[in-house]
């Protein structure tokens, strides 16, 4: 996912804001440890982010959050900040190819 280099100032504070915003929406559905890491490519900012599913069904944890009314608005402020890469609608999902626990 790319940042929009004009919203980093903004995603940074809304991300750092101790407002409530979705953070027990994540651990109510099963995500832990949840990091989002900026890195620059060729000038452009890329979100990646890590985090530890522990439910028990991903699928239907992620489609009963999306419905949360405050993930809805929260995907409102947020994604009008970000492009997602090409052929994404939103979040790349990555493989892992090493883990050390």
């Amino acid at each position: 996912m790319c940042l929009k280099r004009d919203m980093e100032a903004k995603y940074r504070q809304v991300h750092a804001d101790s407002r409530p915003g979705v953070r027990d929406l994540l651990s109510k559905y099963g995500m832990q440890n949840f990091s989002i890491f900026l890195t620059e490519i060729d000038g452009e900012l890329y979100e990646f982010g890590y985090y530890e599913y522990v439910g028990d069904d991903f699928e239907k944890d992620m489609a009963e959050m999306e419905k949360e009314p405050r993930t809805v608005e929260w995907l409102k402020m947020c994604d009008p900040m970000q492009q997602p890469l090409p052929g994404e609608k939103s979040w790349r999902q990555m493989e892992r190819v090493y883990f050390n626990p």
